[in-house]
């Protein structure tokens, strides 16, 4: 309807992952035409980097970017300051909502299960800090968390109490530590019914809510910086951005 130019279409971790990716991406072009290409954890923490480049402007010398998905979880340790940030390290780790969501199922919502899935995900962590010591970086100053995802979107939601979600108001917000924290215990103080009846969540995303609080989780406590940046963008406005970019450089 839109008569586009062009179009990119990316599969990220489940097809990475998945024995039947392949004949799944055959099935997809069959049907609907689409050539999806699958792109490399790398290409995935690059992207979501190039869409929250605007919201990295003047925060330090250092971020650290984390992209809660659906099967996985990207870390990219940035420089900024100088220039265009620059990626310094990145990480894939494999777990996301839907993987956690399906390995815990109903204990997600338990006091119990919630810490099994902090510790998992805090055990996955361990190898990308010691790699690049981001709590002595943090204790040092000048760093800042910038997380893009439902999850974070979610906690911003709460923070702000909206009646309804709204982009405009949640996107490139910053939120402390403390008020984080608040918005976490609020989400966890629910059950999945009333999840389901928040105007912010609703009963298609009520089931991933906790597996993703449980991996914000896990990445505030292993890294405390005073405050987290949100972002309602990652990778599809990255492709956005690069295909802009290329279109101009034909032109």
């Amino acid at each position: 309807r839109s008569r586009p130019r062009r179009v990119r279409a990316i599969a990220t971790e489940a097809c990475r992952r998945a024995r039947n990716g392949p004949e799944f991406l055959e099935r997809v072009k069959r049907e609907t035409g689409l050539e999806v290409g699958v792109i490399t954890s790398r290409e995935e923490a690059e992207l979501a980097l190039e869409s929250c480049t605007p919201l990295l402007e003047s925060v330090g010398r250092r971020a650290l970017l984390f992209d809660i998905g659906g099967g996985s979880t990207e870390l990219a340790w940035v420089r900024v300051g100088c220039g265009p940030p620059s990626l310094i390290g990145y990480a894939s780790l494999p777990v996301g909502v839907v993987t956690l969501a399906e390995r815990f199922g109903a204990a997600a919502f338990t006091e119990q299960g919630f810490d099994a899935m902090v510790d998992d995900v805090t055990a996955r962590l361990v190898a990308f800090e010691s790699v690049h010591c981001i709590s002595r970086e943090i204790r040092d100053g000048g760093v800042r968390l910038l997380g893009t995802s439902g999850t974070v979107t979610t906690l911003a939601s709460v923070v702000l109490n909206l009646e309804r979600y709204r982009r405009a108001l949640v996107d490139g917000i910053a939120l402390t530590r403390q008020d984080a924290d608040d918005a976490l215990s609020s989400l966890r103080a629910m059950d999945r019914d009333a999840l389901a009846l928040h105007p912010c969540v609703g009963p298609e995303r009520a089931d991933f809510v906790m597996p993703g609080c449980a991996i914000y989780a896990a990445i505030a406590s292993m890294w405390p910086a005073p405050d987290v940046v949100v972002a309602d963008r990652g990778l599809r406005e990255g492709m956005l951005l690069r295909m802009i970019r290329a279109d101009r450089a034909r032109q």
